[in-house]
């Protein structure tokens, strides 16, 4: 847990801190006080922003079979196509594997690209490339050497509404879901634990037990008045007030909006049940519910794709919730109104191998991956398509940094500006960012 503390830490004999008087919350930044990541913001020229637009993320960790999911090959040979069903979907012509049957329902409403291709299939470079736009380099492992999409978002657009964040992790960070060079002050927000689980709570949210609301107050008022009286015996100007970085991080830890957002016990049962009483459908009802109160992005991790053995058993129990989830996420997002400012992407980091292998699975293949979007004012339909043996694409290849194009042109972002790395050389957004003009 990160703690919020003045500028100068006393350690008492219970090895608490005088002035450490407020926890808010694991962000995955060190020690950095929650006070000094908005000043870090700030500095970054940050702005809140008064648009509605967000982006749901949903990261497939491992790399899903485009087999068993979106581009079914009925027609190959067994060892191409494997055991499974190919179903017919509500557009004419059009099949997914049958593990999807309610997205299969719902084609009219996604937007699903089967020509997705890049040149690497090992997890860490591939991972990054589809969060940040460029490889990974050097040895495998290590936190991010370019910022990832959400830190971008965060640096550049903030949050919908002040009282939030703008990036949140449900539940914790993508494997290369990082800030890189935009600094400590653009890692997501976590919110940890299973949604699933009756006691979960954003615990980066909740004050230390020993500290109720009246007294946080009377403590903000003493340390406001301490700060004033050094500011004025400060010759030299250099002492910090408390000044309005502080407050923006008394009231994110203290703001009924903020307790709200990340309070998914405030949804009914049956919306609940819809979504799915899995780790799976609470992640993503939670990310509605995020970006609904004003949250500009939300990644969702649902992991355990990586099916190098036994695929068909292993893949339909997580299928099963996958297909739920995403199903109960799109049509919620319709009946809210809330699907031209609400773009979803699932995506993994590759697609796996044409044929099967001797232990009944599939293995890393960079060459082809599937994408579902949804959203975002977006085509719905079957776009691209591949070899008949689903090895390569042959219409409409793009590469995963389009994708990334398309989020940030729904977001109003430039992908061409620069920041500086930690070379101090500038790096483009994304150096790749051609649009995909056929789903505009």
């Amino acid at each position: 847990m990160l703690t919020l503390w003045g500028d100068r830490q006393e350690r008492l004999c219970d090895d608490s801190s005088r002035r450490s008087f407020l926890r808010a919350g694991a962000l995955g930044l060190g020690g950095v006080a929650l006070h000094d990541v908005l000043r870090m913001r700030a500095q970054g020229g940050t702005q809140t922003s008064a648009s509605t637009t967000s982006v749901i993320f949903v990261e497939l960790a491992g790399g899903p079979s485009q087999f068993e999911t979106y581009d079914p090959k009925p027609h190959a040979p067994i060892e191409y196509r494997g055991p499974l069903s190919a179903i017919s979907t509500s557009l004419s012509g059009e099949q997914f594997c049958e593990l999807l049957p309610r997205q299969a329902t719902m084609l009219d409403k996604l937007t699903v690209i089967r020509s997705i291709r890049h040149s690497k299939s090992s997890h860490d470079p591939s991972s990054h490339l589809t969060q940040t736009g460029y490889y990974k380099t050097g040895p495998k492992g290590g936190p991010s050497q370019m910022p990832c999409f959400g830190s971008v978002i965060g640096k550049t657009r903030g949050a919908n509404v002040p009282s939030l964040p703008a990036y949140v992790a449900v539940p914790t960070i993508m494997r290369n879901g990082g800030a890189a060079h935009l600094g400590r002050g653009y890692e997501p927000f976590q919110t940890s634990g299973d949604p699933n689980d009756p006691k979960f709570q954003v615990k980066n949210l909740t004050l230390i037990d020993s500290v109720s609301l009246s007294r946080l107050d009377d403590r903000r008022s003493l340390q406001s008045a301490l700060d004033r009286q050094r500011k004025l015996v400060d010759l030299d100007g250099s002492a910090v007030a408390l000044d309005e970085f502080k407050q923006q991080a008394f009231d994110l830890v203290t703001s009924p909006q903020a307790r709200r957002a990340f309070d998914i016990s405030q949804e009914s049962d049956s919306c609940r049940d819809r979504y799915g009483r899995n780790t799976v459908g609470q992640s993503l009802l939670l990310a509605r519910r995020l970006v609904e109160c004003g949250v500009t992005c939300v990644t969702a991790r649902v992991t355990g794709w990586d099916d190098h053995s036994d695929l068909v058993k292993r893949i339909k129990p997580r299928a099963a919730e996958y297909d739920q989830g995403m199903a109960a996420l799109i049509d919620d997002l319709h009946e809210r109104g809330m699907q031209d400012d609400v773009l979803v992407v699932a995506m993994g980091e590759f697609g796996r191998t044409p044929r099967f292998n001797r232990n009944g699975g599939r293995d890393h293949w960079g060459p082809l991956m599937s994408v579902l979007l949804a959203g975002g004012g977006l085509k719905p339909g079957i776009f691209g398509a591949s070899t008949s043996k689903g090895e390569v694409p042959v219409e409409m290849e793009y590469r995963p940094e389009n994708v990334l194009a398309m989020l940030y042109r729904h977001l109003g972002i430039d992908p061409s500006m620069t920041f500086d790395d930690f070379s101090g050389r500038p790096r483009f957004v994304l150096e790749e960012r051609e649009l995909i003009h056929e789903i505009i």
